[in-house]
């Protein structure tokens, strides 16, 4: 498997996924979860996730069928805000991930009143970061992330 591959992969998959708002594709699992799954070539995802409020999940991605990279990520909407428009400028801002570094969406995008930040360390081996939302000066949604490359070597 080539890195490149997995980038582009993984920037194809934020844009069909979460990001393109296609909830009509999306899975409604036994366990209340939500599945939103992509192939494309060798490659395919699940991303899975609970929520609403606050929101959890998991999404991996698979070459020839083999484990190869996770994230795992969870996040809110601050009690007292309308979790839609939030939702909005995220979905905006993950249209907009940085191919170079596909966790998530770019260090800042503004739309109107609201701002959205995304700081991260690592690479796709290994990386945590974490996103926010503001709307003026006010913080009004948070979400962290971490993972990398997995199942490179045996283990139990």
């Amino acid at each position: 498997m080539n890195i490149r591959n997995l980038k582009q992969f993984l920037f194809d998959l934020n844009i069909a996924g979460y990001a393109s708002g296609e909830e009509k594709k999306w899975i409604k699992e036994k366990d209340h979860s939500t599945t939103i799954p992509f192939t494309k070539g060798k490659f395919r995802s699940n991303d899975n996730f609970f929520g609403g409020e606050p929101y959890g999940g998991r999404a991996i991605v698979f070459y020839e069928e083999k484990p190869v990279w996770i994230m795992v990520y969870f996040g809110a909407v601050n009690k007292g805000e309308k979790p839609d428009p939030v939702y909005v400028i995220l979905r905006e801002a993950l249209r907009r991930m940085p191919r170079d570094y596909p966790f998530r969406g770019p260090k800042e995008y503004r739309s109107g009143d609201f701002r959205y930040t995304n700081i991260w360390k690592g690479d796709l081996e290994k990386y945590e970061g974490e996103e926010k939302i503001y709307k003026g000066q006010k913080e009004i949604y948070s979400a962290k992330y971490i993972g990398g490359m997995v199942d490179k070597r045996g283990g139990v």
